[in-house]
């Protein structure tokens, strides 16, 4: 099993709290899958603009 990047998960978390305001806890209450998908739907919003 290998472990995921701390350092990634560091940037998740800022990224998703910065522009959507959620807690800390409610990013990580997450699965990764669950929060790759929002930073990726993020992401996708934001280059439309």
């Amino acid at each position: 099993m290998t472990r995921y990047p701390s350092q990634r998960l560091h940037e998740e978390v800022a990224y998703l709290g910065f522009h959507l305001h959620w807690p800390y806890d409610q990013i990580m209450s997450m699965a990764h899958r669950e929060r790759q998908r929002w930073v990726a739907e993020v992401a996708a919003l934001l280059s439309r603009e």
